[in-house]
């Protein structure tokens, strides 16, 4: 309990600092870092990099798209992404003898540039937008109460399996049990944070952002079913590796910038 109470503890605070506390570049800084270990996470997984320094150039490749949201325009997101994937067939076909299987890791970490650092970028674009942080605050808050409500709903009525061949543990019950928490949190926090936004809007802009969660979760399951591991690292000791952690944050971030970007919140 206290080897996933503490790092949970260390998040919470961190993340408030960043969002409220922290100038614009440092949380751009620490959103980059934090992509950059969770691609370094993935290429451990896939283990489909033949060395150290091709390692290294495949993680810094991939970070292009969330390194150009310093920017802070979706198009220059896109042109990162752009270059990321050209880095990426220009590294395959220059080191091609050296990979066991160039095929698949082309594909693999092409994958590793949308699904990491691109959908990473979101979350520094969603930094920069009107009321930005709270919106994240909130973000942040719906993936954790959808978390914490679909374990224990699980556990207290989950009978019916939700992906049985993906993830064992998830349960139908559980994850009706994380929307409800995920919406209940969301309208409470808004409520404070953005009183201008209507409760019947946030709640329903929160059932969909903790729907997708599970998707973005489910994702990383696969992952690690395909790759037979656990975690995707030690980092956060009891919570696993980084990537396990923001692995819901991932698809619900360009959502969120998506649905604040066409007015629809």
């Amino acid at each position: 309990m206290k080897q996933r109470l503490l790092p949970g503890i260390f998040m919470v605070v961190l993340w408030i600092l960043l969002l409220f506390v922290a100038p614009f570049y440092l949380f751009w800084c620490v959103l980059t870092i934090g992509t950059a270990i969770a691609l370094h996470e993935f290429f451990r997984m896939i283990d489909k990099t033949p060395g150290t320094g091709i390692l290294i150039l495949s993680v810094l490749t991939c970070l292009l798209p969330v390194m150009a949201s310093v920017y802070r325009s979706p198009s220059e997101v896109l042109i990162g992404s752009y270059l990321a994937l050209l880095g990426l067939v220009a590294l395959t076909i220059f080191c091609y003898t050296r990979f066991v299987d160039p095929l698949a890791f082309l594909i693999q970490s092409g994958f590793a540039v949308f699904y990491i650092s691109l959908c990473s970028a979101f979350l520094v674009l969603l930094r920069h937008v009107e009321n930005g942080s709270c919106w994240l605050l909130i973000l942040i808050a719906i993936t954790a109460g959808s978390d914490t409500g679909a374990y224990y709903t699980g556990r207290a009525f989950g009978k019916k399996k939700l992906c049985p061949s993906i993830s064992p543990g998830k349960t139908v019950n559980g994850a009706i049990g994380g929307i409800m928490t995920g919406v209940l949190v969301a309208t409470l926090l808004g409520t404070f944070l953005l009183p201008e936004v209507g409760s019947l809007s946030l709640a329903l802009v929160a059932a969909l952002l903790a729907l997708v969660g599970i998707a973005g979760d489910l994702t990383e399951s696969i992952m690690k079913r395909g790759t037979g591991i656990k975690d995707s690292g030690t980092l956060l000791g009891g919570h696993g590796g980084l990537l396990d952690r923001i692995d819901s944050l991932l698809l619900t971030a360009p959502l969120l910038y998506l649905l604040l970007y066409s007015g629809v919140l």
